[in-house]
C-alpha cells in the first residue's frame, strides 16, 4: 500500500513561486510514474488535469500551459516528488494532487494553491 501526502500549497500573488512536495510511504519503484494533477475552481467536478508526469519509461511531460514555468523533480532516495512552480498565474489556482501509478492508481489528499491577480 502506498500513501501520498502533499504539502507546500498556499496563497501567492501572480508572478510568485511555490514548491509543492509529495512524500510517499510504502514501497516505491523507480520505474513507476509519479505526477501532479490539479482541479481548477471552474471545474470542481473534474476530471483532474495532468500538470506534470515523470517515470514509467516516458519522457517528462507537462501540460502546455505550465511549460517553462513548472518543474517536476523526483527523489527516489527520499521517496519525494516536488513541483516547482514559478511565474504563477491566476489560472494556476486549484487543488493539486500527487499521483503514483503502481498496480493501481494512488492519490494524495491534495493541497490548495491560490494565485491572486
Amino acid at each position: 500500500q502506498v500513501q501520498l501526502v502533499e504539502s507546500g500549497g498556499g496563497f501567492v500573488q501572480a508572478g510568485g513561486s511555490l514548491k509543492l512536495s509529495c512524500v510517499a510511504s510504502g514501497t516505491i519503484y523507480s520505474l513507476n510514474m509519479f505526477g501532479w494533477f490539479r482541479l481548477s475552481p471552474g471545474n470542481p467536478g473534474g476530471p483532474r488535469e495532468m500538470v506534470a508526469m515523470t517515470g514509467g519509461g516516458h519522457p517528462v511531460r507537462y501540460v502546455d500551459s505550465v511549460k517553462d514555468r513548472f518543474t517536476i523533480i523526483r527523489d527516489d532516495s527520499k521517496q519525494v516528488v516536488y513541483l516547482e512552480m514559478n511565474n504563477l498565474k491566476p489560472e494556476d489556482t486549484g487543488f493539486y494532487y500527487c499521483y503514483y501509478k503502481s498496480f493501481r492508481d494512488f492519490w494524495g489528499q491534495g493541497t490548495q494553491v491560490i494565485v491572486s491577480s
